[in-house]
């Protein structure tokens, strides 16, 4: 199935929550491939491109065990 035969499909469904899990079970079931659910999910808004998956601040016990390492070293 091709991105155009999906967003085809996808115009007979009334709920986002309903279209999207329906591209991720034609994912799952290997009946799409990646880059077709990639292509749809941005097409219809489901994927953020400018969103940042990972956290910029460090946690703050991170920054303890950083900081106990670094005068263990020195010392």
């Amino acid at each position: 199935m091709n991105r155009e035969d999906v967003n085809w499909l996808l115009e007979t469904l009334k709920d986002p929550d309903d279209a999207e899990r329906f591209v991720l079970v034609q994912y799952e079931h290997g009946r799409i491939s990646l880059q077709t659910m990639a292509d749809v999910a941005r097409e219809r808004g489901w994927i953020n491109r400018t969103s940042n998956p990972f956290p910029t601040v460090a946690p703050h016990h991170s920054i303890e065990y950083a900081t106990a390492g670094l005068t263990g070293a020195v010392a």
